[in-house]
């Protein structure tokens, strides 16, 4: 005999319907996980509602205090009781739960928030008197008349104090209101006509978050807004997206690969205005940057995909954070042939962060007691034979510099080559500036970018090996060969040659005479890196990537000046020639006016 589940009542085993103090308790489980949660349906509501401002009051994290105050439309005083009534609402009536053109229609959110905090709702509209109806645990009030300005005020008190168990879950008041200027935050990005106010009570009132409505056309009033949520490094090293595809149309903006993050923290998706979070848009976002970045980097976007309403289904989940489109790959195409074609249209830029950053990385000499002429031993042959010697190598130094240019070949973006230092590093004279090229990752990038076009147009072209190389590579040799007939269309044609071993007869011609068995072992790391998490294409292009690297430029050969001058044109004509494969700079440009300021000069 068994004992007991202490989980299951032993009451009754009779099947009855819950009260509706209940019921709502049990859907503010679903729809209000946590303070940032109310706040997010009551400030969608302020929208809905077709308010121009917004102030939202916090005080602990939201969980003493939520106030969201909206100029919208107003509440009637018969609809009032309605509001607080659960599956209630004037966004929808029921009829097609596919076409939705709100942020709300479920009905819940005021009736869950009704049941777990102290709640008031004062709301006026234009040209009527002001009304305000209260609950507390899902008891409901009597209406009665109320001052209050034009709009709808929703003020809650002590959250889930009627649900004590769900208070243990909450995090602290500096977490929680994170997750509430977030939400904010997300919402100002979707609304850019609509000024938001995030003020914390917690005790003296202080502005946490405050924008103003944008002007302008939706390009340029995003644009401003992004600039105040996201800071304008995020929009100066950003590319403006307007692509579309089968009913899909895709806007907003994406960072270019230099600007990349170490956490996805700064990816924002918005699906017909609202904010959400889909793994399907994020994997398309890596996708996207996936021969543009490492995998340890993440891309900085605001991407924002319209449509009519009956091609995505919001009622997939009940916090709608998710979405469901009708053609799941009309988007995830969108979203990768968009980013890509935008990042190739921005040619060879790259971030002005990066010449921030290097700025940033010099440091001032130290400083040493100046030692004045008559300070010194007296040496009157020692004195000349010193700066000979100096000047002497100094001569040496400046015989490796190229002659000056002509004055219009210096006005060419990345300027005209002056130097190679260390055998790798390219320094360029533009006409402000001075340009510092990584020679050895900008001509990866170009090796790369001509096997791609090689591959798309016919195939890339091949080396037959006058004598075939054979390499052993023990188990890894069986997943080698599984793709030979992929890596013969990328010009790498092996066959098996005993177990664990292959022979490679013919090689890339791009790459020329190469070294066959690093090519190989570099090919079966990449393909044990990505696995089978992603496609046959993206992982072939990792290869290609892979390729590349030992066909460009190595450290430690010497260029000479056309050659460093053919590197740079190359880099001008080609798109994504600012960063490398793994989304590192390929150049850094310094202007005249900051190196100035590394001297002290301005």
């Amino acid at each position: 005999m068994h004992a007991p589940d202490p989980n299951i009542s032993q009451i009754s085993g009779r099947i009855r319907p819950l009260d509706d103090a209940a019921i709502n308790r049990i859907a503010a489980g679903e729809v209000v996980e946590r303070p940032a949660s109310a706040v997010k349906e009551l400030v969608e509501n302020a929208i809905d509602a077709g308010a121009g401002r917004i102030t939202i009051a916090v005080a602990q994290g939201g969980k003493r205090l939520i106030r969201v105050r909206d100029d919208g439309a107003g509440i009637q005083e018969s609809d009032l009781p309605l509001a607080v009534a659960r599956h209630a609402t004037s966004k929808i009536d029921g009829s097609d739960l596919l076409n939705i053109h709100t942020f709300g229609f479920r009905g819940e959110a005021l009736a869950s928030l009704a049941a777990v905090a102290r709640f008031i709702i004062t709301s006026r509209p234009n040209g009527s008197d002001a009304h305000e109806l209260r609950a507390s645990g899902g008891e409901v009030g009597a209406l009665r008349p109320a001052a209050g300005p034009k709009g709808t005020t929703v003020e809650l008190r002590d959250l889930f104090y009627a649900t004590p168990a769900r208070l243990k879950f909450l995090r602290s008041d500096r977490a929680e209101m994170q997750a509430v200027t977030d939400v904010v935050k997300r919402l100002a990005m979707a609304e850019p006509y609509i000024s938001f106010e995030l003020i914390d009570e917690t005790e003296a009132p202080r502005t946490v978050f405050q924008v103003s409505a944008e002007a302008g056309d939706p390009t340029c009033a995003l644009a401003g807004r992004l600039r105040h949520i996201l800071g304008a490094e995020f929009v100066e090293n950003a590319v403006a997206l307007d692509a579309e595809r089968e009913g899909l149309h895709l806007t907003g903006y994406a960072a270019l690969p230099t600007y990349s993050r170490g956490s996805a923290v700064h990816q924002y998706f918005f699906v017909n205005g609202r904010p959400v979070r889909d793994k399907q848009l994020i994997g398309a976002l890596r996708a996207a940057y996936m021969d543009v970045l490492s995998r340890d980097r993440h891309a900085a976007s605001a991407l924002f995909i319209d449509c009519d309403p009956k091609l995505v289904d919001v009622n997939v989940h009940p916090a709608k954070s998710e979405v469901r489109f009708r053609e799941p790959g009309v988007a995830r195409g969108l979203i990768v042939s968009g980013l890509r074609h935008a990042l190739a249209d921005a040619g060879h830029r790259a971030s002005s962060t990066v010449a921030g950053d290097t700025l940033g990385a010099f440091r001032a000499p130290e400083m040493k007691p100046r030692v004045y002429q008559m300070d010194r031993a007296p040496s009157p042959r020692g004195y000349p034979e010193q700066r000979t010697a100096a000047l002497d190598g100094f001569a040496e130094a400046t015989a490796r510099f190229e002659p000056a240019p002509e004055p219009a070949t210096e006005a060419l973006p990345l300027g005209a080559a002056r130097a190679q230092v260390h055998e790798n590093f390219i320094v360029a004279q533009t006409t402000d500036g001075v340009v510092l090229v990584d020679a050895h990752a900008a001509h990866e990038r170009l090796v790369y970018e001509k096997l791609k076009a090689q591959r798309a147009e016919k195939g890339v072209a091949s080396q037959a090996l006058l004598v075939p190389e054979i390499v052993e590579l023990g188990d890894a040799a069986d997943r080698l060969l599984a793709l030979a007939n992929d890596l013969a269309g990328l010009g790498l044609v092996i066959e098996a040659f005993g177990t664990g071993t292959v022979a490679v007869r013919e090689t890339p011609a791009i790459l020329g005479a190469i070294d066959a068995k690093p090519l190989l072992l570099d090919i079966v790391d990449e393909l044990d890196e990505a696995g089978g998490s992603t496609t046959l294409q993206a992982r072939l292009d990792a290869v290609l990537s892979r390729m590349a690297c030992h066909g460009s430029v190595r450290t430690g050969r010497r260029m000479q000046a056309d050659e460093m001058n053919a590197l740079l044109r190359e880099m001008e004509a080609t798109p994504l020639s600012g960063q490398c494969n793994h989304g590192r700079p390929t150049y850094v440009e310094l202007k005249l006016a900051d190196i100035e300021k590394l001297f002290g000069r301005r």
